[in-house]
Order: C-alpha cells, then sequence, then structure tokens
C-alpha cells in the first residue's frame, strides 16, 4: 500500500495513532500501520477508553485539530446486525466511529465527549463474514419495502462518514466489493464529502449513495470541514456514471427566517445541474433537526454561533428518543406544517425526486 500521511485537501494529517493491542493480528490494522509509519503510536486498551481524547475538557478548544491529526484503531466487537426501516431494512456492524469531519449537529460528538477523531476497526474480515451470513439468511427479498422494491438494504454509515473513511483504509472499498457479489443486497450511506477515490470502486449498481445537502449559507456554520453543497450537488452526476445508485438527503432540516426560499435556490441548483439519467433514478429523504441539550452546551464551549441556528426552544419541545435518550424536536403542532411546505415546494421545483419518508 502506498505510504501516505497528508490526505486530501489538508482533511487529515494524521501525526499521532492510538490503537488496541490487537489490531497487529489483523491484516487490515497492519496496513495502515504501514500507511502512516511516521507517525506516534499510543497502544491503549480500548479505543472507547482513551481519557486523554474523550475525556479531556481542554481539547473542546482543539477540536478540528484533532480531528485532523489523530486517528484510533480498534477491533470491533460487537457484529449483531439490527432490523431498520428507513434508509434501509438492517444496519450492519460499523467499520468507524468517529469523524474527520465536524458538523456541529452530530451526535457522535456528544456520545465520545471533548474530542471525537476517526476510530477505524480493522477486523474487516470479520465484518465482511456477518454481512455474507445474514443476508444469506435472508433469502430473496419476499415485498417490497420503504428503502428498496427488491433488494435487501444494508446502511453501513450510522456512525461515520464512509467516503472520508476510504481516505483511511481499504474497509469501504471491501465492503463496496461485497454487495458486488451479493445476489440479493444492496449497501447504502450518507456522505458529505466527495472522495473521488469512491469513483474507482466499480459498484455495479448494488451501493446506494446518499449525498446529504443543505442551503449552502447555512452548511457554511454547520457543516464545518465537509465538502461544498455546490461540490456535492455537482459530484451526483460523476458518481452515477461510475455505477452509483445516487440518492439525495435533505437533513437536518434547520428552520430559520427564509428557509424555504433558501431550498428553492438549492432545488433550482439541483435541477439545473442533473442528467436525465441522474434524474430518473433520484429520491430523497428529508429529515428535520432533532437536537440535544448535552450537544448544546458542548457546542457552546466549540462552535457557538451554530447554536443560533440549532437551539431554538421558543420552536422545540422534548423527544424521547428510540434508545431512550432525550432530545429536542421541532414542536409537532409547528412540525406538521413544515413538513407539508417542504414536501410540497420539493415536489413543485423536483417532480422526478421521489420522496422516501419525510420526519
Amino acid at each position: 500500500m502506498t505510504v501516505q500521511r497528508t490526505l486530501p485537501g489538508n482533511l487529515l494529517d494524521i501525526r499521532t495513532i492510538y490503537h488496541e493491542p490487537a489490531i497487529i493480528e489483523h491484516e487490515r490494522g497492519r496496513e495502515i500501520l504501514d500507511r502512516f509509519p511516521e507517525v506516534e503510536r499510543i497502544v491503549v486498551p480500548s479505543h472507547w477508553n482513551i481519557p486523554e481524547l474523550h475525556g479531556n475538557e481542554e481539547l473542546v478548544t482543539a477540536w478540528n485539530t484533532v480531528k485532523r491529526t489523530v486517528l484510533v484503531l480498534g477491533v470491533k466487537k460487537g457484529l449483531g446486525i439490527k432490523s431498520f426501516y428507513r434508509s434501509a431494512d438492517f444496519i450492519a456492524p460499523s467499520t468507524a466511529n468517529g469523524c474527520a469531519m465536524a458538523c456541529a449537529y452530530c451526535y457522535v460528538g456528544r456520545r465520545k465527549g471533548s474530542a471525537n477523531p476517526i476510530s477505524a476497526f480493522v477486523n474487516i474480515e470479520q465484518i465482511l463474514a456477518a454481512i455474507e451470513r445474514h443476508a444469506s439468511h435472508q433469502g430473496l427479498k419476499p415485498a417490497p419495502t420503504q428503502p428498496d422494491p427488491e433488494l435487501w438494504v444494508y446502511e453501513l454509515g450510522t456512525n461515520s462518514d464512509l467516503s472520508v473513511d476510504a481516505l483511511v483504509s481499504d474497509n469501504v472499498r471491501d465492503l463496496v466489493g461485497l454487495f458486488q457479489e451479493l445476489p440479493n443486497a444492496k449497501a447504502t450511506f450518507a456522505t458529505k464529502y466527495v472522495n473521488p477515490e469512491l469513483l474507482g470502486f466499480d459498484p455495479q449498481g448494488k451501493t446506494r449513495l446518499r449525498f446529504s445537502l443543505m442551503p449552502p449559507g447555512v452548511a457554511k456554520i454547520v457543516d464545518v470541514r465537509t465538502s461544498p453543497v455546490t461540490e456535492r450537488v455537482r459530484a451526483i452526476d460523476e458518481f452515477v456514471r461510475a455505477g452509483y445508485e445516487v440518492n439525495l438527503n435533505f437533513g437536518p432540516i434547520i428552520v430559520y427566517d427564509g428557509w424555504l426560499e433558501e431550498y428553492a435556490e438549492l432545488f433550482d441548483l439541483i435541477d439545473d445541474t442533473l442528467s436525465p439519467v441522474s434524474r430518473a433514478q433520484l429520491a430523497t429523504e428529508v429529515i428535520f433537526l432533532t437536537h440535544n441539550e448535552q450537544l448544546h452546551e458542548l457546542n457552546l464551549k466549540w462552535h457557538p454561533k451554530a447554536e443560533t441556528l440549532l437551539w431554538r426552544p421558543e420552536l422545540q419541545e422534548a423527544k424521547t428518543s428510540g434508545t431512550g435518550g432525550q432530545n429536542l424536536r421541532y414542536r409537532m403542532e409547528i412540525k406538521r406544517g413544515l413538513v407539508r411546505d417542504f414536501r410540497a415546494l420539493l415536489s413543485r421545483r423536483l417532480p422526478y425526486c421521489r420522496i422516501r419518508y419525510a420526519f
């Protein structure tokens, strides 16, 4: 593998690797260490137990530096596959958590404390085997579901952005390759990063990539260290030509004065950019913002400007998540109208873009 430390766009410049002792027992772990031969290596008992990272409140002021310069390597312990019903039929075991990007609304930040760089898992062969066994057990899909009418859909990226993960290792290439071979299943993940390397993975229509989009002005505030929204839109045709199914993810939708007018401009940009082939396969999911008081407190230390958009107690109410956490969402009596207005605008401006779900 090519030795490389400084990576595209200065998104990653790895200088320190924290790793569990067992990663050297896996070929992928050895490959990643060989890729960054000159960096400092620090052995830790667990990728979740790194007090100088996750428990160090002083790192809030160095949030982006940590994301750019630190990598964590571990072995994925839980290989269970969960049923789902929105973007996918199942959630596959993650190959990473944390991210080099720094979106202000990301829930991973509140789970991993004051710093959450990429934690990549090196036991990819075990993860691939778990997915393959599960898909084999499912057999052919007996009836259409919301994620897909014919194939079982596996969500790969609930805890990280796979387009960025692909800069660190070949895990993503291996996942795309697995789904090429599975006759009854396809992969899916959402991304905010345009990584040209993925264009060479030859997905053969078996990986659905969802570009997350919001009005560019707001994205500059809350989508920190991501690819510009205009770049994501321009990349859609290129990824379709490379063999991906490319959908959109309008989320999180943040409500502010003039939000619908700015989404209308975004829809016009999409309409002016996409080829007929891209339009014909287009679908989207629509997800309004869910916030969290713990993340709000963290953002006030790291990125308070974002909170002027995200923290709107006059519009929000408490919500218990499916996992039991306490979050904030737009009040239901308000949200019903917001969802209705967004769906109507999207249908007028992009009538060929099917809405898979909206909430």
